[in-house]
């Protein structure tokens, strides 16, 4: 099990003092998610401990159950949940948030939820969340259960908020 923790105060670029403040695997997962978030020219998010912290606590939970499930709103306190799990030691953590990104394919800035070219917003939620102009904060973990490595992540504001705009 890895724990995602450290403060930074900047979002991005990371210099290298805030490169250790959160571990290696931390910063690929905020870099990746401010990739994305650059290409559709939203802010770049700055790393949380406090949601690092949550996260660390519910993927423990999944990897215990050995399942996938979203923690309910109430436990959230604000935040929004990416989820991902893939078969233990294989996957980076570019790799994991590469899932999220992927949603990209489907995806049409539109109001939420009319932001799919299928027709379902649950085709392109988690990519949604990750570039959703209000989100602020970010942070993650990952823990290993018998068979999977369970990524958990937050966002601090939630996005995915109904009649209004990704970006």
């Amino acid at each position: 099990m890895a724990v995602l923790a450290g403060v930074l105060a900047v979002a991005a670029p990371l210099s290298a003092q805030q490169r250790d403040a959160i571990n290696p695997f931390a910063v690929e997962l905020l870099e990746a998610h401010n990739d994305a978030r650059e290409d559709v020219g939203v802010p770049p998010l700055a790393w949380s401990s406090r949601l690092a912290q949550e996260a660390h606590d519910w993927a423990q939970h999944l990897a215990r159950q050995g399942r996938m499930v979203h923690a309910e709103r109430s436990l959230r306190n604000g935040s929004g949940e990416n989820l991902w799990m893939g078969h233990a030691g294989y996957y980076s953590a570019g790799t994991m948030v590469d899932g999220f990104i992927a949603e990209r394919r489907h995806f049409r800035n539109g109001t939420f939820p009319q932001v799919s070219t299928t027709g379902d917003w649950r085709d392109v939620g988690h990519y949604t969340q990750v570039i959703w102009r209000d989100t602020r904060e970010l942070g993650c973990a990952v823990a290993r259960g018998e068979t999977y490595d369970f990524l958990v992540c937050r966002y601090f504001p939630a996005g995915n908020v109904y009649n209004r705009r990704a970006y």
